[in-house]
This record gives structure tokens, C-alpha cells and sequence, in this order.
């Protein structure tokens, strides 16, 4: 097997201790109560880690359609003991590019550490939206503290609806950038980089995940493999690559489905939704560990039927976000959730 040859980080970090049990008791957003679309990432000047998501706005009276997962900002919170508990810092400011038509969504950031910045990778759309309608697309920001940033511009991906980009350096020392293309059947596509914080140095690859649409790619190292899980809405479908540049094959255990059934409501399964990966044992780039913690959301009081159906009971917009431990055991990624 290869190990990871390309770090995600250009200079080495000192990352804080992450629990095994971090998010026993799941993170509740204290604004909206809609956490969705969650990544962690190690603060090395402050020794504590931050969670980012999408703040949806889950119980703001009056919003029609879609339009409670539109107009989000990101939330911030941050935990100095390794994930157990959580203090909520508000939302990330200077993340709106220049000429968004207002209000502004914001959708799934990325955050990788590249040479001595944190470089962020966002969903943006603009406009009132009550559907899926509207352009979507990823752009770039800069940050040497994780408060402030830096518009650095948009990826030109040649498609009018892109979002949930997900960043990693390949065992080709190369970078890549996964997303789901919207007009493309909503599968996984690719883009290549030697420069990954540069935008407009992103060659397009093409699809890397066909077939049932899907949402939210995360690649990871963890025990020798690449991995790559996506959100199918039944459970995070998992893939696996040799040097993670291609070639991905779907697991066969399961069905090749993990979160499945994290959680429960009125007797049915609640699956874990858009998830971020973060290996433990101290280092996010440490491509070497057998285990990993898996954070994710789910609507806990939501089945799972079409968003744009969901019952008129105001709880089922609620989500929290949660964790699960990540074992690679005989070749095998397998979950075991808390």
C-alpha cells in the first residue's frame, strides 16, 4: 500500500489531543439549532480544535420551501478538551464574496493548512432562495488565524451549480479538489492542482464517482489506504484508492455503506449526513493511523423522506452534530458508532 506521499500540510502542526469520544453528547447550534456539514480543524496556535459548519436556520419562523438552508452563515465553535464539550463562538466573518447578490448562503467549508495558511474552500450562492435554484460555486479563502480571511477568488469548475468541496494532497504529490457537480447528475467530479491555493490554478479531471447521485466527498489516509466516503442519504457510501489520483472502488462490505442507522425516529433509521474525517492520534495529516473520528449530522427527529416534502413538524429541521470511531481492519473501513 502507499502511504500518504503528498501531505495535506506543507509545515508540521502541533494538533491538540483528539478524543475518541468527542461529541458524546452531540453539538446543538444555540442560534438556529441546525448544524449541518461539519469539518474539524486543529488550531496549533491556540491548542484547541474548531468546529465549522453550515448554521442552518432550522427554527426561524416563516421561511417557506427550502429557504431555512439558504441565507446560512458558518458557525464556529471550539473546544479546548479534545471534543468533549463545546463553546459556540458565533459565525465566521469576511466570508462573502465581492458582487454576492444579498442574502448570502453559505454552504460545506473545507479548511486545509497550505504552507503557513489555512486555506478554505466554500459554497457560495446568492440571492432569496425557497428552492434549489440559483448559481453555486466554490471559492477560495485565506486565513493565518481561522477568524480572519482573505477572499482569494472563485474555481472555475465549467459548471453552473457546484458545492461540498473537499480538498487533499494525492500520492502523485499533487492536490485534489472533489465536489458534486448539481448539473452533472449530482455525482462526485475532480480537479487537479499544483498550486491549491492559487483558484484559478484548478485543471478539471472529470467524474470521479459516478452513478447514484450522492453529496458531500471526504478523502482521507487511514491505515496505508485512500478513502473516500459520500453522502448518499441512506448512510455514507465508501470508496477506496491506492494513491487517491483515481481508480476508486466501491467497499463490498455492507453494501458498501457505514451510518446507516446512527440513530432512530418513530422506529425508523436516522442516517449520519455530510461527514468529515480527522485521524486520530494528535496529527490530521498522520496517514499512518489505523483509526480516525468520523463527525457527522443527522435530523434526529427527520426519517429521512425528501427534504422538499418533510413533515410540517417544525422538529424535523433540527440536526445535531455527532462522531463515530473509523478502524481499517483487514482492508475493511468499518464505523463503530457511539
Amino acid at each position: 500500500m502507499h502511504q500518504q506521499q503528498a501531505a495535506q500540510e506543507t509545515v508540521a502542526l502541533t494538533a491538540p489531543p483528539l478524543r475518541a469520544d468527542a461529541f458524546t453528547l452531540p453539538y446543538r447550534d444555540p442560534v438556529w439549532d441546525g448544524p449541518t456539514d461539519p469539518i474539524l480543524v486543529a488550531d496549533h496556535l491556540t491548542g484547541e480544535w474548531v468546529l465549522l459548519y453550515t448554521q442552518r436556520r432550522a427554527t426561524a419562523p416563516g421561511l417557506t420551501g427550502v429557504e431555512w438552508v439558504h441565507g446560512t452563515g458558518i458557525g464556529v465553535a471550539r473546544s479546548s478538551d479534545g471534543g468533549a464539550t463545546w463553546r459556540y463562538q458565533g459565525t465566521v466573518e469576511g466570508l462573502i464574496p465581492p458582487g454576492t447578490e444579498p442574502p448570502a448562503t453559505l454552504w460545506a467549508p473545507d479548511v486545509v493548512r497550505i504552507g503557513n495558511r489555512w486555506i478554505m474552500y466554500l459554497t457560495v450562492l446568492g440571492g432569496r432562495r425557497t428552492d434549489w435554484s440559483g448559481k453555486a460555486e466554490i471559492v477560495q479563502f485565506a486565513s493565518h488565524d481561522l477568524a480572519k480571511w482573505e477572499y482569494l477568488g472563485a474555481v472555475d469548475l465549467d459548471s453552473p451549480r457546484v458545492i461540498d468541496a473537499a480538498v487533499a494532497g494525492c500520492g502523485d504529490g499533487r492536490y485534489r479538489l472533489w465536489y458534486k457537480d448539481e448539473a452533472r447528475g449530482s455525482n462526485t467530479f475532480s480537479a487537479v492542482s499544483d498550486t491549491p491555493d492559487d483558484p484559478s490554478s484548478w485543471v478539471l479531471e472529470g467524474v470521479a464517482i459516478p452513478g447514484r447521485p450522492h453529496e458531500g466527498p471526504k478523502v482521507f489516509v487511514l491505515g496505508g489506504w485512500y478513502w473516500m466516503i459520500v453522502d448518499e442519504w441512506r448512510g455514507q457510501a465508501v470508496y477506496r484508492s491506492v494513491d487517491g489520483t483515481g481508480n476508486w472502488t466501491r467497499q463490498e462490505h455492507l453494501g458498501g455503506l457505514i451510518l446507516t442507522a446512527p440513530e432512530s425516529w418513530d422506529g425508523r433509521p436516522v442516517v449520519g449526513r455530510h461527514a468529515d474525517v480527522v485521524p486520530l492520534g494528535g496529527d490530521p495529516g498522520d496517514g499512518g493511523a489505523e483509526r480516525a473520528l468520523l463527525v457527522y449530522f443527522t435530523h434526529p427527529c427527520w426519517g429521512g423522506e425528501d427534504i422538499g416534502t418533510m413533515a410540517p413538524d417544525p422538529r424535523t429541521r433540527l440536526s445535531h452534530v455527532r462522531a463515530a470511531v473509523l478502524e481499517v481492519r483487514g482492508g475493511v473501513l468499518a464505523c463503530t458508532e457511539q
